[in-house]
């Protein structure tokens, strides 16, 4: 397979292209990523404040042992929401590329087709099993990636069923966590 000189400079004006565009989206999910964690830091802080003053208010053992109980479920949530929020910009920084990469792959694939059936009708005789032979390992690598594909796929929504069933236990411990010591 011969390439021409343009063909060459389009391949890789596309990959230029391809790797600006994950690389903007990868800046969009560290901004994202940052934003969460300085919106977390800021309510951190006030909350910090408004419950050191709640304690040193405190008159008694049985008060600090209410307040502490009251405390302990909202700060359950609130990281399970954060790890949600991380989670959720992760993931959606992951099927942006992901999008990305297939369709850059697509992309590839059918240029190699064509470059296949360019190559297949400029073969000499004879050729014709050779020429069948590349084109059944094309086929096959597309098969495997997007076996590879599916399969990642897959797993990604395994993983994000665990995150959130995990996510909603540790919710429920800190609740009955909290309830037990109201009662003690």
């Amino acid at each position: 397979m011969n390439f021409t000189a343009d063909q060459m400079i389009a391949a890789q004006k596309a990959n230029l292209e391809s790797l600006f565009g994950l690389t903007n989206k990868a800046f969009e999910g560290v901004e994202k990523l940052f934003e969460l964690n300085l919106q977390v830091a800021k309510t951190t802080l006030s909350e910090s404040a408004a419950n050191t003053k709640a304690t040193l208010s405190v008159k008694d053992a049985q008060e600090l042992m209410a307040l502490q109980a009251s405390m302990l479920q909202p700060a359950a949530e609130k990281a399970a929401a954060y790890s949600r929020h991380l989670y959720e910009i992760i993931a959606g920084a992951q099927a942006e590329a992901g999008k990305l990469a297939e369709a850059t792959m697509a992309d590839s694939q059918q240029k190699m087709l064509a470059a296949v059936d360019s190559a297949a009708k400029n073969a000499p005789a004879g050729s014709e099993s050779a020429v069948a032979l590349v084109r059944s390992a094309v086929a096959a690598a597309n098969n495997a990636y997007e076996s590879v594909n599916k399969a990642s796929k897959q797993a990604a929504e395994v993983a994000e069923a665990n995150f959130q069933a995990m996510t909603n236990s540790a919710v429920k411990a800190s609740q009955g966590a909290a309830k037990g010591k109201r009662t003690a």
